[in-house]
Order: structure tokens, then C-alpha cells, then sequence
């Protein structure tokens, strides 16, 4: 496969550009980026800093990946980076920008993520696969997101917080608490209003792991007594039951955010 380049694109020396990759009009690729095979860049798109792009990914037009972020007295720096897996989309005016070297130095976004129109990965975030951000979601510095994610529009989620895998962040929450795998959470500040069955159910959750998630969430957020004893006598009820140990064991390792509870 042929590389193109468009005459009003700027790629400069020591851009790596691999085969099939396409560099529309007045892009530009710094000289630490690389685009892996067959990559898009459909025009007005900028990779900058020490950036790596995966296979077939898209950049819509204005997409900026790989800016310096967004701390005070900040440069860009070798050591600041951003790697985005394989078939990754980023729609109108998305940005991802590098880690901060101070703490670890790089971002990273798993395979086959869809980051729409104005949403923003910050700094040191970690975001796993299939993760779906929709228009204007904004994410600070230092989240952890689990694989399967869906974020409505205009959602925006403290730093330092963790989003488990297969949860569903509602339009327009805020988001300051940690966030259960198999969750769903809305609201300004947002709380846990259930589990995203909706979302397991179309990912091909067998109604026997349905029933297991339930019954471990009913465990843990409902009935009698103190949450931190509920959790403990769910952890030992559900010993070997591998995903309602995932949700259980989300909350027993803790973080720097609390976990966000049913209002």
C-alpha cells in the first residue's frame, strides 16, 4: 500500500508515517509522531508530540492528538507521551494530549475507541478498549477506563477517578466517585442508579452472568448494616465467581476517589 501525503499537509523530518497512511490537507505530523499502517488523517488533523497511532486509525477534521497537557509551566518533552491503539476514531475537534512526566509521563487509549465531537482525554489517562465518548465528554488527568465504556455527551469526570469496564456514564453527569464495573451512574454529582444492563445484554452477557452481577450488587449496596460489612460478606458469598468478584474486589482495592453509591 502506497502512503499519500496531500501538497498543504506539513509532515516533519523524523515523522514515521507506515504503509497506507493518508495525510490530508493541511495536516500536520510533528517529527515524533508515528501513524501505523493504513492511519487517516482527513484534513486540518495535528499529531504532535511524542505520539504513536496504531493501524487504521481515523482523525477527523481539527482532531489535535498528542498536545502538551495541560499543567501550568508544562513543555513539550521526549519523555511525555501518548500511545492510541489500532482503529481509533477521532470525530471534529477531539483532543488527547501526552502524560506529564512527573507522574509516569503517558497516556494511553486501548483498540477500537470512538471519541466524538469535542470530548478530551487528558493527561495520564488509561483507557481501555472499545470505550465510546460521545460529543463534548471531557475527562481530567490520571482516569482509569475500563474496556466497553459508554459516555453520553457532555459527561465530565473528576481526576484521579476509575470507570470499570463495561459501565455507562449518563449525559451530562458529573462524575467526582469512582464508578463499579457493570454500573450505571447519572446526575450532577452523579450517582449509581443501577447496572448497565442494556449494554451487557447487547455485549452478549449469558442471563447466568446477568444474575451473578445482580445478585453481588444487591449484596453490596442494599440491605442491612455498614457498606464496608455488606462488602466483606459479599466478598467471602461470591469467593470464586469471577464477575462478581470483579465488581467486589473494584471497591476493596480503593483509589484516590470514593466509590459512587445509589443516591
Amino acid at each position: 500500500m502506497s502512503t499519500t501525503v496531500h501538497p498543504t499537509a506539513v509532515i516533519e523530518a523524523g515523522a514515521v508515517l507506515h504503509d497506507g497512511v493518508y495525510v490530508g490537507p493541511f495536516c500536520h505530523v510533528g517529527p515524533n509522531a508515528e501513524l501505523g499502517e493504513g492511519t487517516r488523517l482527513i484534513s486540518h488533523a495535528s499529531v504532535r508530540g511524542t505520539t504513536r497511532l496504531g493501524k487504521e486509525c481515523v482523525l477527523h477534521p481539527h482532531a489535535a492528538v498528542g498536545g502538551v497537557p495541560q499543567v501550568l509551566g508544562v513543555e513539550e518533552s521526549p519523555d511525555s507521551r501518548l500511545e492510541i491503539g489500532d482503529n481509533c476514531v477521532f470525530r471534529e475537534y477531539a483532543t488527547a494530549h501526552t502524560g506529564w512526566p512527573k507522574t509516569g509521563g503517558l497516556t494511553t487509549v486501548g483498540t477500537g475507541c470512538f471519541v466524538m465531537i469535542g470530548a478530551h482525554i487528558a493527561h495520564d489517562c488509561h483507557i481501555g478498549n472499545n470505550v465510546v465518548m460521545a460529543n463534548n465528554v471531557s475527562l481530567a488527568g490520571h482516569i482509569h477506563v475500563g474496556d466497553n465504556v459508554w459516555f453520553g455527551g457532555l459527561a465530565a469526570v473528576h481526576q484521579f477517578s476509575r470507570i470499570g469496564r463495561n459501565a455507562f456514564i449518563g449525559g451530562g453527569a458529573i462524575v467526582v466517585e469512582d464508578v463499579i464495573p457493570f454500573g450505571s451512574v447519572v446526575g450532577n454529582h452523579a450517582k449509581l442508579a443501577g447496572l448497565n444492563m442494556v449494554g451487557l445484554k447487547r455485549r452478549g452477557f449469558s442471563k447466568a452472568d446477568l444474575h451473578q452481577i445482580r445478585a453481588a450488587y444487591k449484596a453490596v449496596f442494599e440491605g442491612e448494616g455498614f457498606f464496608k460489612d455488606r462488602l466483606e460478606s459479599a466478598a467471602t458469598a461470591f469467593e470464586g465467581q469471577a464477575l462478581a468478584m470483579e465488581l467486589i474486589d473494584f471497591i476493596r482495592e480503593g483509589g484516590d476517589r470514593p466509590i459512587c453509591k445509589p443516591g
